[in-house]
């Protein structure tokens, strides 16, 4: 097997990893009747995973380091499983939320190594499309995975869905241990001195940003189906179907993300999106009744929230080049702590007043956001020299 395939073989991993992240989305009103909880309450199971990833993963890698890569995806997959069988196996809302926090333990350790791994075999000069292909099992997992959870958690069980990716985990437990050959290690960077970047002023701002913009589309997306459920049809397959649309809608934006930023600039993608974004999320809570409008604007609104991460991406290796890899640890760590956020203040707004909430905590978080980055990126003097 070529490396090519190898690489590909991490796209399907990704993609187990991201289904066992945002399968939840799409069943969370399943999971919640299950147990006996408010929607609200079953939303915390997306921050008990976020929070695990953002905190436990750097610590996992760090221990970890001086390993081999082979060894360090056998580990995640390892504990992704151990995971995955605590869900099945043992009954109860509070053993569920203790297997989301090794799930993401799991995922991230899984994550950051594929990344790396993909590099690592892509030939010299074609890295940055290697890290694509392992990006793209995750989008995958929101087009295909959180629709066929739906399917499946509607013919069968909610817990029929984790059987499923546990069987998924094994198979890639046995792929790497055949194709992926061990890679040396590197030298581990301690926590305190990746955290020493957040003292430069550009480099704070620009993780507020990832904050921010994960905070809003958390607080929205980890709560979809219950939005949805107020102003769709109560069918399966009309859920379903939108949920796929969604997932189509993130595919995209995930490819315009990186277009628009290779040949507008950074400053103009992100700022752009933003605002897209604030302004699907205001019209959302203000126009209601109407599926078809509904969705089009959810549509727009996840265009623009998949368009930021490429755009992001060059932003923080453009502000830190000789620390790209510490830049983008950080990165997804402060992803998975504006996820956990959003789905905390999700569940408390969703239980204080009412579904419709979310879309407003979503705007206003956004629009912080945008706010943030025109200061930063300078673009208030690119404004007034437009005017004059």
């Amino acid at each position: 097997m070529n490396n090519t395939w190898k690489i590909y073989m991490l796209t399907f991993i990704s993609f187990v990893v991201g289904t066992t992240q945002f399968v939840i989305v799409g069943i969370l009103d399943k999971i919640a009747a299950s147990f006996g909880v408010s929607v609200s309450t079953a939303g915390q199971l997306g921050s008990a995973f976020s929070l695990a990833y953002a905190i436990g993963t750097p610590i996992v890698m760090v221990a970890t380091a001086k390993i081999d890569r082979r060894k360090q995806l056998l580990l995640g997959l390892a504990v992704l499983l151990l995971g995955i069988v605590l869900t099945v196996a043992i009954p109860g809302f509070v053993f569920l939320m203790a297997s989301r926090v090794i799930l993401g333990v799991g995922a991230g350790v899984i994550t950051v190594t594929a990344y790396a791994t993909a590099a690592k075999m892509a030939p010299p000069g074609r890295q940055a499309g290697a890290v694509s292909n392992v990006t793209l099992g995750f989008s995958a997992s929101i087009v295909f995975g959180v629709p066929i959870g739906r399917v499946v958690a509607a013919a069968y069980d909610w817990i029929a869905i984790f059987w499923g990716i546990g069987l998924l985990s094994m198979m890639s437990i046995v792929a790497i241990m055949r194709t992926i050959p061990a890679m040396e290690g590197e030298a581990p960077v301690p926590i305190g001195k990746q955290l020493a970047f957040l003292k430069k002023p550009k480099i704070a701002i620009a993780f507020s940003l990832t904050l921010l913009t994960y905070l809003s589309y958390s607080v929205v997306y980890t709560y979809i189906t219950p939005f949805l459920a107020s102003v769709a049809p109560k069918s399966e397959q009309g859920m379903s179907s939108i949920l796929f649309a969604l997932g189509i809608a993130s595919l995209i934006g995930s490819k315009l993300g990186g277009f628009l930023a290779d040949r507008t600039g950074t400053a103009y993608t992100l700022v752009g999106g933003m605002v897209v974004q604030a302004i699907a999320l205001v019209l959302l809570s203000i126009v209601s009744g109407s599926v078809s409008v509904t969705v089009s604007l959810l549509m727009a609104w996840m265009i623009a929230s998949l368009a930021f991460m490429p755009a992001q991406t060059l932003n923080l290796i453009t502000l830190a080049p000789e620390a790209s890899g510490i830049m983008l640890s950080l990165n997804g760590s402060f992803i998975q702590f504006g996820f956990a956020l959003g789905a905390g203040i999700g569940g408390i707004a969703v239980g204080g007043t009412s579904i419709m909430a979310i879309s407003w905590i979503g705007a206003a978080s956004i629009a912080l956001a945008a706010v943030l980055a025109v200061i930063s990126f300078g673009l208030t003097r690119s404004f007034s020299d437009v005017r004059q």
